[in-house]
């Protein structure tokens, strides 16, 4: 990769680890639910006037829309609301890699590789250490509600790379490519709706209009950067980098998303983790890289199993 691509790529990771720590933010002054609102019509408008439509059907852009809009960042967004820190939220929303293989062995019939498997029993030893730490001396306590919702996102993340693998290969099968960009910004058209009226089921119109008409500096500061930063000027880089070089140079930098997301939240919010949770994210970690990438050491030990 070019310096200034390596450079854009870090920039991509450090935009999207601070991303938890500005959906922390927001939700200070802004209900859960209308903030995701906010951040898809953002992302939708104007931008579907200078982006292209994709070339696919539109069932692909809803189910997109769905599972990334509603299923993973609606969870996500109530998961913090009610109390899931900003820095455990990036390290557990990694867990979408590990949920992606095994939807994929059921869904597309991909079969498990050894190395997987063993990397899916670590990654989950680690989502066990942080979602029993109760938290002490001042560090971060998770409620069980919040746990399970972070978890759920994840496992929307992981649904919608399943979409996307059914559009990309409906759209080769057409003799096209997959614009992700583009998927990103016309399926943002959905969620807005099936999530404002997630909005009015927790809240009520006074209180959702309040908040629209006295939105203080911090709230729209998330919400631009929400749409922006973090979704179009994130996937748009991303998409670009992926389409010029191989995935094995590209995808194994998005796991410094959780230390960025750590780092951002301890100097931002003042988030404190205990040493449990510490080692719990690296072992979450560790557990995504076995399973992801052929590391030269798995690949001599599972050689005779895989």
């Amino acid at each position: 990769m070019s310096k200034k691509d390596i450079g854009l790529a870090f920039l991509v990771v450090i935009v999207w680890g601070a991303n938890f720590t500005v959906i922390k933010l927001g939700l200070a002054g802004v209900p859960s639910m209308l903030l995701a609102v906010l951040r898809y019509v953002l992302t939708a408008f104007p931008a579907i006037f200078f982006v292209s439509r994709p070339t696919i059907e539109w069932k692909y852009c809803i189910a997109y829309g769905l599972a990334v809009g509603v299923g993973q960042f609606g969870c996500l967004f109530y998961a913090m609301d009610i109390g899931m820190p900003a820095g455990i939220a990036s390290v557990i929303l990694q867990s979408q890699a590990f949920f992606t293989i095994l939807f994929g062995a059921v869904l597309l019939k991909e079969p498990l590789k050894t190395r997987q498997i063993i990397g899916l029993i670590i990654a989950s030893l680690g989502l066990y250490l942080i979602g029993t730490n109760g938290g002490s001396n001042g560090t971060l306590s998770i409620p069980i509600g919040a746990f399970s919702l972070s978890l759920l996102a994840a496992a929307s993340w992981s649904g919608s790379n399943i979409v996307i693998r059914y559009a990309v290969a409906r759209a080769t099968s057409k003799g096209q490519k997959l614009d992700m960009l583009s998927l990103v910004v016309w399926s943002s058209l959905v969620p807005p709706i099936p999530l404002m009226i997630l909005a009015l089921m927790f809240d009520t119109p006074e209180t959702l209009l309040h908040s629209i008409t006295n939105l203080n500096g911090i709230s729209i500061f998330a919400v631009l950067y929400l749409a922006f930063f973090s979704t179009l000027f994130g996937y748009g880089t991303w998409s670009r980098l992926l389409a010029r070089y191989s995935t094995g140079r590209v995808a194994p930098l998005s796991l410094l998303v959780p230390v960025t997301g750590l780092i951002t939240a301890g100097l931002v919010l003042g988030e404190k983790l205990s040493v449990l949770q510490l080692v719990a994210g690296l072992v979450i970690v560790l557990g995504i890289v076995i399973s992801n990438f052929d590391l030269a050491p798995m690949k001599f030990l599972l050689k005779a199993k895989d």
